[in-house]
């Protein structure tokens, strides 16, 4: 980097500071709401059973975490990877019904983040700054996946997890 005055004394540099500035505008946003309809249809997910899984996206204009999709309760696992873009970011909440080695009927609710390595930079930094305050807000979460592809949310995965 050069630094050199300018003919009025002024200290002026040759580096470009576009990706600082990218980066603090990202993390001004992270401070994100979280919409109250996100924390209702969690609740129903997990005392009411009404939904099988609910993706959240973040709105950025409205600096807020909604709910953008519910499945229903008969809808299956590979419904729910269907609604989950390809290039971008998500939060997921999955209930996950299985059944134990001794024959037990379970579930666990899964909370996945979804960044696919093909989203934009910008998007993936928001949504890592923005997971935990949200997971805050969703009371009952049992098991977190943090998902760059498909096969690292497969329903494999998913099982071997839930034990």
């Amino acid at each position: 980097m050069l630094l050199a005055k300018n003919s009025l004394g002024v200290i002026e540099t040759d580096h470009d500071f576009s990706e600082v500035e990218t980066l603090s505008s990202a993390n001004a946003a992270s401070g994100m709401a979280v919409h109250d309809d996100c924390k209702l249809r969690f609740l129903e997910l997990k005392a009411k059973r009404t939904h099988r899984f609910i993706v959240f996206k973040i709105e950025e204009k409205q600096k807020q975490v909604v709910v953008e999709k519910v499945g229903e309760p008969a809808q299956s696992y590979e419904d729910f990877t269907a609604c989950l873009p390809d290039n971008e970011c998500r939060y997921a909440v999955y209930d996950f019904d299985f059944v134990t080695a001794e024959n037990c009927q379970k579930s666990r609710i899964f909370f996945i983040a979804w960044s696919p390595d093909t989203a934009r930079v910008r998007s993936k930094m928001i949504y890592a700054s923005t997971k935990e305050r949200f997971k805050r807000e969703l009371d009952g979460i049992q098991v977190e996946l943090q998902a760059t592809d498909p096969t690292e949310m497969g329903l494999d995965v998913i099982k071997s997890r839930a034990n």
